[in-house]
């Protein structure tokens, strides 16, 4: 019996210390925790901005992800891009003169293309609140 009762005692002991340990690991300070600035670990550091796109280029690229082939986009312009306030990407605003499928003309359409990694990843309509109103815009030769 005394040696079940050492047992007992040594098992119980190394449960204990392996808790205290495992428990020990959570107490690592963090930038919100109490303790001074030189015990805190370190936040990571935010990537560095993407460069901005050369947006004249990649739209003569990439044209027909912007605008139908059919509607015979000419007078291609566009803005400078600017950094999107909620992701990584570029926006920037495109402007052409388009023809509809009948061959009427629609006039200037404008759309606000989104630039990711070096590639159009999107690209709507622009909406009053997307401001290309106010933009300058410089001519982009459209080739392929």
């Amino acid at each position: 019996m005394a040696r079940v009762d050492r047992r007992m005692i040594l098992v119980g002991g190394m449960v204990l210390t392996l808790a205290g340990l495992a428990l020990a690991g959570c107490g690592i300070a963090d930038s919100r925790s109490p303790v001074p600035d030189f015990m805190r670990a370190r936040e990571a550091d935010p990537p560095p901005p993407e460069t901005a796109p050369d947006v004249g280029t990649l739209v003569s690229k990439e044209l027909d992800l912007i605008f139908l082939p059919s509607s015979y986009p000419r007078d291609v312009r566009v803005s400078p891009p600017h950094h999107d306030l909620r992701s990584d990407a570029w926006i920037a605003c495109v402007r052409a003169e388009l023809t509809s499928a009948t061959g009427t003309p629609l006039g200037s359409q404008t759309y606000r293309v989104t630039i990711a990694k070096g590639e159009i990843a999107d690209r709507r309509r622009v909406e009053h609140e997307d401001n290309c109103a106010s933009e300058h815009y410089t001519p982009v030769a459209a080739t392929k």
